[in-house]
């Protein structure tokens, strides 16, 4: 699914003044970093729309996968075979979901209609089967009963807090899982613990990151969870994001719940690990005492070469 989206976005700016692609993904890192709370669309026109495209579909693409693979991790034998994206603009999210499960009928919600008719153009050929669907992303939103897979992914905190609660709480209502993603900001990290908060009480069970449903053991404003997923640049992502190297991290903070029979990892490594001599250095967020560092060394035996091994994110057992 990456090879595909890539092709999906080659030329995508071809015929777009310099000047209006930079000032649009100007305005767009604004909405993105969630400093921008409105009650009106942030993709606007086409300009705005191919320069998202080509700026954050590749990174949302991958830090969605990543969320989505840590839950199905947990949920082998599941998969959906109903999804909704909402606010899925040109629809990266339900790139990641077709990338993570075969055959879901996915549709995407989006109050911008620009938005829809790219998401519409990109995937036509690898995603002919997509829905894509205006509607309103906030109060009075509803989703089918009974579907099986909600994903809202960087869309939170381009809402006013009473239209935030109204999606979760649709998402939460209808939903077999709900899946939401959010810039591994501190910010960010408090709209998904907010938003924890509210798929507990309505009855959901948290499966990822968190080993636990019970209170998040972080003190805000003294740190944030967060996660990170590395992003191949193309030559477009690097003429639009104007970097240099030939990757990036995009960090994302997220949550996983839903109400089938299953749990969570007993812990998971919620730093990059520390690599010493003999030791790893292992930063985990635990079922029972909740933050903690753990040190792995060579006599632990397999457990010191899957320390080694293990990437920030991974369960741990």
């Amino acid at each position: 699914m990456h090879e595909e989206l890539r092709a999906a976005l080659a030329g995508l700016l071809d015929g777009l003044p310099p000047k209006q692609a930079a000032q649009a993904v100007e305005r767009l890192i604004a909405n993105y970093r969630g400093r921008t709370p409105t009650d009106a669309p942030v993709l606007r026109d086409r300009a705005d729309v191919a320069a998202y495209a080509a700026y954050r579909m590749p990174a949302t693409f991958e830090a969605v996968r990543a969320a989505l693979a840590a839950f199905a991790a947990r949920v082998p034998d599941w998969s959906p075979a109903t999804h909704v994206d909402i606010g899925g603009g040109t629809g990266a999210a339900t790139w990641a979901t077709a990338a993570t499960w075969e055959g879901p009928r996915s549709t995407v919600l989006d109050w911008a209609q620009p938005a829809l008719d790219l998401g519409r153009e990109l995937a036509a050929k690898t995603l002919p089967d997509t829905t894509w669907q205006r509607a309103v992303i906030g109060e009075g939103l509803s989703v089918p009963a009974g579907t099986d897979l909600v994903t809202v992914s960087y869309v939170l905190g381009e809402l006013r807090p009473e239209d935030r609660h109204a999606v979760v709480a649709a998402a939460a209502t209808a939903a077999t899982t709900v899946v939401l993603i959010e810039p591994g900001t501190p910010e960010g990290y408090l709209r998904i613990r907010e938003a924890r908060t509210q798929l507990t009480e309505a009855g959901l069970r948290i499966v990822a990151p968190c080993p636990h449903s019970d209170t998040c053991p972080i003190v805000p404003g003294l740190d944030w969870c967060h996660f990170a997923a590395r992003v191949n640049r193309s030559s477009l992502h690097r003429q639009v994001k104007g970097g240099s190297l030939p990757y990036e991290d995009e960090k994302f903070s997220y949550v996983a719940a839903t109400t089938l029979d299953a749990g969570p990892a007993s812990a998971r490594i919620v730093r990059k690990p520390q690599l010493r001599k003999g030791q790893v250095l292992l930063d985990l967020c635990t079922a029972q005492d909740g933050l903690q560092r753990t040190t792995v060394t060579k006599r632990h035996g397999t457990h010191y070469r899957d320390a080694r091994d293990a990437s920030w994110g991974d369960d741990w057992s």
